[in-house]
């Protein structure tokens, strides 16, 4: 079957290549988006409120997932499934982009992107499981890495060539309701170009695939369920892994840091921060994607030992020439995460459809993952008067959260797949 699969290998890498590119040109806007939170300071959000956007991104890519694993359990082929779950996605901030165009007052637009990117957020959560089972399915276990590393990629190209457009817009328009308007009707627009392009891929049916089944809702989330809870070797590598819900967390909170404290211009932040972090994920995506240096376990415990040294930076040694760095550094270990995360859910659900365990593994970390970027919005806005001090305690926080995953990373056993 793998034989099979990499015939199609060059073809799929560009037909996703191609989607990823899209949705890269999209990604700066609306998500590990310096534009969105400066974009909802503009209009007088909170530190509260802007800490709900990660909040609300999380609740959606973890419920609804759910959803996804049972009615696509029954559909051999997932392509026709992830086209119509992205479209969606692109729908809704393209609604929110019209919509924005009409309405004037500041508490209003919160309010409706609010709703509109609380509905973004579940149909990424409706996509996500699908999407992630979509690409480990069309490629071989054996080229799986160097597939993610070339879409990733063209993400990242996608996502510099954005943020270099932004700086040009936000030192030209600010952020006005008009020019912030076409930026997301633009970016629906793109993401929806992306959707369609998924139908330059081949999928291959697979002769293991799961016998239909009849069960219901609640039946499938129990099996699934117990499926997982069986799987001591999965359930360690979540653990490991929630040190991604905490560089979400520092996305939505290091550009206010810098341009309140250090300096920073707002466009600089929304634009070069930006194109920063892309070069990192491209550094990744070249280095351990497409030419697969180090083993998966490898690359796990590096992206610890690369968030500590940025949170030591954000803690210590904080200004204006070291945010670029910083910048840099969280690209480079959210790309490793991107690379990582697919192929170990692979691995570790040693099944052919491993849709359940990529829609279950958000629900079982939702606590940490919906509750950390709203404490910490919380607590900035309680301790306000320590200004930047304030920043510090809670990146130092950050900091021994990610010790505890770089401990538990070194207990994940890769070498044995499922146990």
């Amino acid at each position: 079957m793998d034989s099979r699969k990499d015939r199609y290998y060059s073809r799929n890498v560009c037909g996703v290549s191609t989607v990823e590119f899209f949705w890269g040109l999209g990604f700066p806007i609306v998500l590990e988006s310096t534009f969105l939170q400066l974009f909802l300071k503009s209009l007088g959000a909170s530190s509260l409120l802007i800490g709900s956007v990660p909040f609300l991104l999380i609740i959606g890519i973890s419920c609804f997932p759910l959803f996804a694993s049972y009615y696509s359990r029954n559909y051999r082929r997932k392509r026709p499934l992830v086209i119509a779950c992205h479209l969606a996605a692109a729908f809704m901030v393209l609604a929110f982009g019209i919509v924005l165009l009409v309405v004037r007052d500041a508490a209003s637009i919160l309010v409706l992107f609010l709703v509109f990117y609380a509905l973004f957020s579940i149909s990424l959560g409706l996509c996500i499981p699908i999407w992630l089972n979509y690409l480990v399915r069309i490629f071989s276990e054996a080229k799986t890495v160097p597939g993610l590393g070339y879409m990733m990629m063209f993400q990242n190209i996608g996502k510099i060539i954005s943020s270099l457009f932004i700086l040009k817009m936000v030192e030209k328009y600010a952020f006005s309701p008009v020019s912030s308007a076409w930026v997301f009707m633009l970016t629906g627009l793109v993401f929806a170009l992306g959707a369609i392009s998924f139908l330059l891929t081949k999928e291959e049916l697979d002769p293991d695939d799961p016998e239909p089944d009849d069960t219901s809702f609640v039946q499938h989330i129990r099996e699934s369920f117990g499926d997982i809870a069986a799987n001591r070797q999965f359930l360690l590598f979540l653990a490991a892994d929630l040190d991604f819900y905490v560089i979400l967390t520092v996305f939505s909170f290091y550009a206010n840091y810098a341009t309140g404290f250090y300096g920073v211009a707002p466009a600089i932040a929304a634009g070069l921060f930006v194109a920063c972090i892309y070069g990192g994920s491209i550094t990744v995506n070249i280095l351990l994607g497409t030419m697969d240096l180090l083993s998966l376990k490898q690359k796990f415990i590096l992206s610890k030992f690369v968030t500590l040294a940025l949170l030591c930076l954000l803690v210590f040694f904080p200004s204006a020439p070291a945010f670029f760095v910083i910048s840099f550094m969280l690209g480079f270990v959210r790309a490793i995460r991107n690379v990582v995360y697919p192929p170990s859910v692979k691995r570790f659900a040693a099944r052919t459809d491993a849709t359940p365990y990529f829609s279950m593994a958000p629900v079982l970390t939702l606590p940490f993952a919906a509750g950390y970027p709203l404490l910490f919005g919380k607590m900035l806005d309680y301790l306000a008067w320590l200004q930047q001090d304030s920043y510090r305690l809670l990146f130092g926080i950050s900091a021994f959260i990610i010790l505890i995953t770089l401990y538990l990373s070194f207990q994940v056993d890769y070498s044995s797949g499922r146990n």
